[in-house]
């Protein structure tokens, strides 16, 4: 395979990419410790924010990273056709307080799927649903074609 071209997205570009998939990775740092998971989420054009339904239980890695203001990213990608895509958002994952919610918001957290990795070994009671949102710092996203024929 060699690459055929390769280019920066247009922002527009990357908001019809955000906007048309509903899955991806989330990455979270602190005191230079990884973790990444996958996630779904719902995606605003005009605000260019990330909203996520996060599961965690009391207990989890999960609910420690998150429960430290941590710096993160948001990794979308597709392979099509010999067409490789990937988006990334960086910036700070801020909880959102239900009682905050303005029916518009409401309106972008019900864009937003259920989570679509339920494999839980816990009782759906132990279980805590919080919201979050990412207003990116930096968007950037690539596009490579490949020569399959080589």
């Amino acid at each position: 395979m060699t690459t055929k071209r390769e280019a920066e997205m247009s922002a527009s570009a990357i908001d019809a990419f955000l906007a048309r998939h509903e899955t991806g990775v989330l990455s979270l740092a602190r005191d230079d410790a990884p973790y990444a998971i996958p996630i779904s989420y719902g995606y605003d054009e005009d605000t260019r924010e990330a909203f996520l339904r996060l599961v965690s239980t009391v207990d989890s890695e999960k609910r420690e990273f998150l429960g430290s203001d941590p710096d993160a990213r948001i990794v979308v990608y597709e392979e099509a056709d010999g067409t490789y895509t990937s988006v990334v958002a960086i910036g700070t994952l801020e909880r959102v307080d239900p009682a905050t919610l303005t029916p518009e918001r409401i309106a972008q957290y019900g864009e937003t799927r259920r989570p679509l990795f339920e494999v839980w070994a816990d009782d759906k009671p132990d279980l805590d649903i919080q919201l979050y949102r990412l207003a990116p710092d930096r968007l950037t996203g690539r596009e490579i074609v490949v020569d399959r024929d080589e």
